[in-house]
């Protein structure tokens, strides 16, 4: 009988052997499986006067093949290549958004300004206007079209954060209900090897939306953290995620990510801490690069819709009006915050603007400071009041209702500036291309001097001209008589400021000095003279309504130059109005060229390190192939064996009933 229990034991665990092999062979290409390997232990032998006789093979255990670090390294590597990934993709789309070429928005802009040109050379030219303000349209419906594909892209990114976390929230009841299996299959002391793989599994995918830290339980199971330390899952129990608006920036765009706990308030998750998986990288595409993205339209919408309604505001039309605007923008901004301040941003210096949203912090009292959030730079205000008296890069602050000290508003000026952006001007006679001043040359000078430039400005005096207190320094000249500049020749040369308006002329300014080319800025106009004046030389300069200049501010296109001389005006970021959308595009491009780079590295990292795992855990078809025929021919013995021992048997049991 020993000899058949040996063939017996034999036979058994050959068979289990085989069906582990085959075992391995189905599921080469399941998701996550490990391969499992059958442990032999030999059956204690049987003591005997000549010995202990071996009674044959027993199956200790399946033994599945893996390596805890390289599972865990593996599952972290695939999370920021997610994170990386996700983020690339969007920032490619973003990139598309200021594409450039005869398409893009940096065309359009080039075009609007050149078109200046044919009606500086023929101001009355009613058919070079017309090209003007369609040029003008065009460019506001281009960046209308451009923040309109932005608010497309976040809401493609709101959506699928929305159903990356309906995943999580799934995979991780999933993962609760495994562990609860594999809790009741380790009272049987043995291994619930598939049910392992199917959790390590779930493990992964939930690290492709969100990094995990695992940590095993006494009982087998393993809990879920995220963010460090909350609880995704522990032991049986899974909790939810969702998604939201900022808890203290509600409607300001920032989508957060919340930790939801039966029967406590949700934990808002900064995605800073999160680590990898696609949330992350869609949480901070969303918060960070679609947010600079918005700025850049934005400032580039406001700086060049206020600097071209200010200057066609200075200018007169074909009908002798004031400018209108060019475009429409809005006029203020509002904060964002769950306090109590209320408060709003207004634009007063676009020449000054940066790609930047803004923080104001409470501190003590009603004082605190104004942080730009693209850099970190602070400016400190002492109250409200003193708030509303700074100018910070080109912005007015005003609180309606200062915060409580703690709080936070946070202040978006430049996000939807895009969004509704229009041309106001359609008759191509609103066009305010004449200058509203006039110059003459004084018919007895003697010197050179020549006219070299005139144009309005709308700008407050230098500091070097002090004008009397009965002097308006924002206005124009009067109708009737105007400005006279009266020079004396030098060394050095000056020039008296006359009020031609008052009999006799009343002097504003006197002995100001006179350099040839360099601009005189006197009551919101500038002139440029050049050449060298005699004692006695003059200049006056009038309103271009005067009736002594008849209609010659229908021929006159001063404005129109200022107009076409924006596009050389330093505003984004000592960036010319014309280069500013290329110094936009090379922002994007920048972002969009360092995450695919962290993309590409990232891929590479979790490529070697997956293969490392499957080094361990995968199963290789030519070794299974190997261990069948090993185990067949081992089968196959213990069959003949239990043959053997069943004829040694049968001969005994003849001679015994002979």
């Amino acid at each position: 009988m020993s000899l058949l229990n040996v063939g017996a034991r034999a036979l058994l665990a050959n068979q289990v052997a085989l069906q582990t092999a085959g075992h391995n062979i189905a599921n080469v290409n399941t998701p996550g499986y490990s391969r499992q390997t059958v442990v032999l232990q030999t059956v204690q032998g049987q003591f005997t006067g000549g010995g202990y006789i071996g009674q044959g093979v027993d199956v200790q255990t399946i033994l599945r093949n893996q390596s805890e670090l390289l599972t865990r390294q593996s599952a972290a590597a695939g999370s920021t290549q997610a994170a990386d990934i996700v983020r690339s993709e969007r920032l490619r789309q973003l990139q598309e958004v200021f594409s450039g070429g005869t398409a893009g928005l940096g065309a359009a802009i080039n075009d609007m300004m050149n078109a200046f040109t044919d009606v500086v050379s023929a101001p009355t030219d009613i058919t070079a206007r017309t090209v003007v303000l369609t040029r003008i349209d065009e460019t506001a419906a281009r960046m209308r079209t451009a923040s309109d594909r932005l608010n497309e892209l976040q809401y493609t990114v709101t959506e699928q954060l929305q159903s990356s976390v309906t995943a999580i929230n799934a995979l991780a009841k999933q993962m609760a209900g495994i562990n609860e299996q594999i809790a009741r299959a380790n009272g049987n002391g043995q291994s619930p090897n598939d049910l392992l793989d199917q959790r390590d599994q779930i493990i992964r995918d939930i690290n492709q939306y969100v990094q995990t830290t695992q940590i095993p339980a006494d009982d087998g199971t393993v809990g879920l953290f995220v963010a460090g330390s909350q609880p995704l899952v522990l032991g049986t129990t899974a909790s939810s995620l969702s998604i939201d608006d900022a808890t203290q920036f509600p409607a300001s765009g920032q989508i957060k990510l919340f930790f939801n706990r039966p029967g406590a308030p949700p934990v808002e998750m900064d995605e800073n801490v999160l680590g990898g998986g696609s949330v992350s990288g869609l949480l901070r595409f969303n918060n960070n690069d679609l947010t600079e993205g918005r700025n850049l339209l934005g400032r580039m919408a406001m700086a060049i819709g206020m600097t071209m309604n200010d200057q066609q505001n200075l200018g007169l039309t074909l009908d002798g009006l004031p400018g209108k605007d060019l475009f429409a923008l809005p006029a203020s901004m509002p904060g964002y915050t769950n306090g109590a301040g209320v408060g709003t941003v207004s634009f007063t210096g676009p020449t000054q603007f940066a790609a930047s949203d803004y923080e104001i912090r409470f501190t003590t009292g009603t004082a605190g400071q104004v942080v730009r959030l693209s850099d970190g730079k602070s400016t400190p205000f002492t109250s409200a009041a003193n708030l509303a008296t700074l100018q910070i890069d080109g912005l007015n602050f005003n609180l309606t209702t200062p915060g409580n000290p703690g709080e936070r508003m946070l202040f978006k000026p430049f996000s939807t500036a895009a969004n509704n952006i229009q041309a106001l001007v359609y008759s191509p006679r609103d066009l305010a291309v004449a200058n509203p001043i006039n110059a003459a040359m004084g018919t007895a000078n003697g010197g050179t001097m020549q006219l070299g430039g005139l144009k309005a400005t709308g700008l407050p005096n230098p500091p070097g001209l002090v004008l009397p207190a009965n002097a308006n320094p924002a206005a124009l000249p009067p109708i009737l008589g105007g400005v006279q500049l009266q020079f004396t020749a030098g060394p050095p040369t000056t020039y008296d400021v006359l009020d031609r308006g008052t009999a006799p002329p009343t002097v504003l300014a006197a002995a100001q000095p006179y350099t040839s080319g360099a601009p005189i800025s006197i009551n919101g106009w500038e002139i440029k003279l050049q050449g060298t004046p005699k004692t006695g030389d003059t200049v006056v300069i009038g309103n271009a309504l005067d009736p002594q200049f008849g209609d010659a501010y229908t021929r006159n296109a001063g404005n129109g130059s200022a107009l076409m001389s924006l596009r050389d005006v330093k505003m984004f970021d000592e960036s010319t109005l014309s280069d500013g959308y290329a110094s936009a595009i090379a922002q994007v491009g920048t972002r969009t060229q360092s995450a695919l780079f962290a993309a590409e590295m990232s891929t590479t990292i979790a490529t070697n390190l997956e293969r490392d795992r499957t080094a361990v855990s995968g199963v290789n078809l030519d070794e299974e192939a190997a261990r069948l025929i090993q185990y067949q021919q081992a089968y196959q013995a213990s069959s003949k064996m239990i043959q053997i021992a069943q004829n040694i048997f049968d001969s005994l049991l003849q001679g015994m009933g002979r």
